[in-house]
């Protein structure tokens, strides 16, 4: 018996499976190859540098330099990272090509990249929070002045940090938070939410209303709608502007450097600015 199309009655279009439906070809096997290659390309030229790190962080300095580099280290060694996590000056270091690169400021990578972690995660959750609230509130309630509002928020974002930079650090250091962690929430918020806010507001407004009039209707308050009905769809919103807002704040590194002067504040970006510039510093 011939199968019809449930949708426009054809049996043709039942046979003709999927592909003829919506008027696409499958790609050919030269289409699908070709494709397979691009991106086995573009997943090595994304890799290698991270993979290049490793390698290296198991290799000496005579190793590093020399040519054609060695991806593979001939000699590992694991004593970078007890210099590093430990504190253990390297044995061999003696014998390396560039002794005097020996930095004491790589002591302090571990508790900079825990003040990041703890920094970008609070500015994350900040994010999260407040700028789905106000997102939400933008996208589906009409107040006065709300589209004024929103665009002085979209707005505020178009300004460049270090043109405020300055009057930020005043500011900082009128309210006596130089040098804290809280100071530098406070500033990636500043400059993470404005993003959040523009972004889920759009993407709550793509939703359609009328999820919200049958939850109120089944007795949903507005909080219960955003909870129950509009975060579990703007999830891929949510985990875009959360993953922005964390490697925005873990990052950044102007105003970490201009507000922070010891190891209590001072992120990885920072503690890595200064190895580099210092080599020698003890």
């Amino acid at each position: 018996m011939p199968q019809f199309c449930m949708a426009t009655g054809c049996a043709g279009c039942a046979r003709a499976g999927p592909e003829a439906q919506h008027g696409q070809a499958s790609p050919s096997s030269a289409e699908r190859a070709f494709l397979y290659l691009w991106a086995f390309g573009l997943l090595i030229c994304i890799v290698s540098p991270f993979l290049w790190v490793v390698s290296a962080s198991f290799q000496l300095e005579t190793e590093l330099f020399r040519q054609p580099a060695n991806w593979i280290p001939t000699d590992p060694t694991v004593e970078n990272y007890d210099y590093v996590f430990a504190c253990k000056i390297r044995t061999v270091y003696e014998e390396r090509l560039l002794p005097t690169r020996l930095t004491q400021q790589v002591r302090f990578l571990v508790p900079g990249t825990l003040n990041s972690l703890i920094v970008a995660i609070s500015v994350t959750g900040i994010n999260l929070i407040f700028g789905t609230l106000a997102a939400y509130t933008f996208a589906w309630e009409k107040f006065p002045g709300r589209d004024a509002t929103f665009l002085f928020i979209l707005g505020s974002r178009l300004l460049p940090p270090v043109a405020v930079a300055i009057p930020i650090y005043m500011i900082v250091n009128l309210v006596d938070m130089l040098d804290t962690k809280p100071a530098l929430v406070v500033l990636h918020t500043a400059f993470t939410l404005p993003f959040t806010v523009g972004v889920l507001t759009l993407y709550f407004r793509k939703l359609p209303h009328e999820i919200e009039d049958a939850a109120l209707i089944d007795g949903c308050t507005r909080f219960g709608v955003l909870r129950h009905v509009a975060l579990p769809l703007a999830a891929p919103g949510l985990a875009a502007v959360g993953a922005f807002a964390f490697l925005f704040s873990y990052s950044e590194f102007v105003y970490s450097l201009f507000t922070t002067q010891s190891i209590n504040a001072k992120t990885v970006s920072v503690i890595t600015s200064s190895i580099a510039t210092n080599p020698a510093s003890n």
